[in-house]
C-alpha cells in the first residue's frame, strides 16, 4: 500500500520547490493547485456550479476570468469560503483518483489547503515546509508582482502559519539559513522505512 503524504505550507513558503525536489528522487507529486486551475476548465458539474454562483460571466470564451473571480473573493470572506466549497471536493476527487493508481512507495499531495480543505483525513503524514513570514512576503511579492498588503491578505485567509506547522508530522525549514536539499534527502529515506515497515505489517 502506497504511503499517502501530503505537503504544504503558506504563501511564498517554497512548497513548490521542495516538492520539485522529491520529484527529482523519483517520488510521484500531485500538485493541487494546478489541478485546480484544470479543473475550473475540465470538470463540467464544477464549470456548471461557478457559473450558478458567480454568473455565466465568469467565463469568456470557455476560459474561467481568473482576475474578475479574484476581485470577488479577495473582498468577501464568504464568497471565498462559497468558492472553497466548490473547489476543494473537486479537487479531493481528483487527487484520490490519481493515489488510487501510483505505485511507488510513497506519493506526495503538494496543497496550500491540506488542512483547510479537509483533505488531511486522508493522508498518512503531512509535511510542512516554514519559513519567517517577511521572506514568505518578500518571495510571493516578487513571485507574483503583487504588493504587499495582497499578499498579507491572502495570508490572512489561511490558517495561522504556527498553528499549520504544528499539525504536521515533518517540518523543513526553508529559511534561507538550512540547506533544503540535505533535509528532503533525509526526509525521502525516513519515508521510504515507514512505507516499508507498513507494506511489511500488511504482508
Amino acid at each position: 500500500m502506497t504511503l499517502r503524504i501530503g505537503l504544504t505550507g503558506g504563501i511564498g513558503s517554497g512548497k513548490t520547490t521542495v516538492a520539485k525536489i522529491f520529484e527529482l528522487l523519483n517520488v510521484p507529486v500531485y500538485y493541487a493547485d494546478e489541478a485546480s486551475k484544470n479543473l475550473y476548465h475540465t470538470d463540467k458539474n464544477l464549470i456548471k456550479r461557478m457559473k450558478e454562483h458567480f454568473g455565466d460571466s465568469i467565463y469568456t470564451d470557455g476560459r474561467l476570468n481568473r482576475s474578475q473571480l479574484a476581485a470577488i473573493v479577495f473582498e468577501n470572506k464568504e464568497k471565498l469560503e462559497l468558492l472553497n466549497s466548490l473547489v476543494h471536493p473537486a479537487t479531493i476527487a481528483h487527487a484520490e483518483e490519481w493515489m488510487r493508481v501510483q505505485k511507488a512507495p510513497y506519493i506526495i499531495k503538494e496543497a496550500a489547503l491540506i488542512f483547510e480543505s479537509g483533505s488531511a483525513g486522508s493522508l498518512d503524514y503531512v509535511i510542512g515546509v516554514q519559513a519567517p513570514e517577511y521572506l514568505r512576503i518578500s518571495r510571493a511579492m516578487e513571485r507574483d508582482g503583487s504588493g504587499g498588503e495582497t499578499i498579507i491578505a491572502r495570508m490572512n485567509s489561511q490558517i495561522d502559519e504556527t498553528i499549520k506547522m504544528r499539525l504536521c508530522d515533518f517540518l523543513i525549514n526553508n529559511d534561507e539559513k538550512h540547506l533544503l536539499i540535505p533535509q528532503v534527502i533525509k526526509l525521502h529515506e525516513h519515508l521510504l522505512t515507514l512505507a516499508k515497515n507498513k507494506s511489511e505489517g500488511e504482508n
